[in-house]
């Protein structure tokens, strides 16, 4: 089985053709950093127009890659939300296009499901795990019960973990996309020489909150003498990045007892989404993990941030069920893992 993907949920625009025995034959992403940089953080109207502007050539050039044609194909799947609606209508389109012309199948995935299933792509897990997903829009908790199957455990109060970083990364004086920055300065940096809260830390269910984090980096900030040293910034995101991975150890550690105790054959934590790429918050996990008696996974960082193989794949394993969609779908801005779950509050949610 041959699945094309394709993903423009945000600022990634990307193709991909994936096999159902777990191969990738290619895997093409463009990045719109440079577009938006100069706005220090996404502009919908830019990465739509950029979308509009790639999404054919980048299509083309996956399929050559993989040296197939649309008649090869079994199916064609895109990312139909949630996300920048403009960008996702762009990706669905051109989905529903080449899915007419060429009579194939097609395919509507919600792109956190791309990000949920990533770990069955690279490592074949069974169902149920634990997942983190993390990311510019989303800091949840999931029970991953299978294709379709999920139960929120916990997910963010206000802001998500991703739009934390690039926050902070601006008010230190670094540039946009601010994880990786972050990141780099806080391993040049002393965790301990500034004193910073750890959200919801302790307190009883599985939720987070970086709101208030942020606010004390903001307050951290204003009382040291500008322009910030070097030493200032690079502390300052060593304190920052360490609060953040001792808050979400603190609430995966409640989340890895939930689980435990009601699908206790589920032996997997799994984090997922571009926040996974944070090599601290990736030791904090899989110390939770071991400590809970769970394998600690994560996909290979090209596959953490947003690409179209995990979109195919996503594609690959609901076709398998028989779970395609009508030409006649919508693109969603929003689209729930658990549509069950309560309604989450805050500004920022993107639940």
């Amino acid at each position: 089985m041959l699945i094309l993907g394709i993903e423009t949920s945000c600022d990634e625009t990307a193709a991909a053709v994936v096999r159902d025995d777990r191969t990738i034959l290619s895997d093409v992403v463009l990045s719109q950093l440079e577009e938006h940089r100069p706005y220090g953080g996404i502009v919908p109207e830019i990465a739509a127009r950029a979308h509009l502007e790639h999404v054919d050539r980048l299509v083309g050039a996956a399929m050559a890659q993989a040296g197939v044609s649309f008649a090869d194909l079994d199916a064609v799947a895109c990312t139909g939300g949630p996300g920048l609606i403009g960008g996702v209508m762009v990706g669905v389109m051109t989905a529903k296009a080449i899915a007419l012309a060429a009579n194939k199948p097609f395919l509507a995935v919600n792109h956190l499901e791309g990000h949920a299933l990533t770990a069955r792509l690279t490592h074949d897990i069974p169902f149920p795990y634990l997942l983190l997903l993390a990311s510019g829009g989303h800091c949840q908790l999931l029970a991953v019960l299978g294709v379709g199957q999920y139960r929120r455990l916990g997910t963010t109060i206000d802001d998500a973990a991703g739009e934390a970083f690039d926050k902070v990364a601006k008010m230190v004086g670094l540039g946009y996309p601010g994880g990786p920055q972050v990141q780099a300065w806080a391993n040049k940096g002393d965790p301990n020489r500034f004193a910073l809260p750890r959200p919801m830390k302790g307190k009883p269910g599985c939720d987070f909150s970086f709101s208030g984090l942020k606010n004390a980096v903001r307050l951290l900030v204003e009382s040291r003498p500008a322009p910030l040293s070097e030493q200032d910034v690079a502390d300052i995101c060593a304190a920052f990045q360490t609060a953040v991975a001792e808050s979400v150890a603190d609430r995966t550690k409640r989340a890895i007892a939930l689980f435990t105790q009601n699908w206790p054959e589920g032996k997997h934590l799994v984090v997922a989404g571009g926040v996974a790429a944070n090599t601290a918050l990736r030791g904090a996990l899989e110390k939770a993990g071991a400590a809970g008696g769970l394998t600690f996974l994560a996909p290979p960082l090209n596959l953490c941030t947003d690409n179209a193989a995990m979109i195919a794949w996503a594609g690959v394993e609901r076709f398998r069920l028989g779970l395609v969609d009508g030409l006649d779908f919508a693109p969603r801005p929003r689209w729930p893992l658990d549509p069950t779950a309560p309604k989450a509050r805050g500004a920022g949610v993107k639940a």
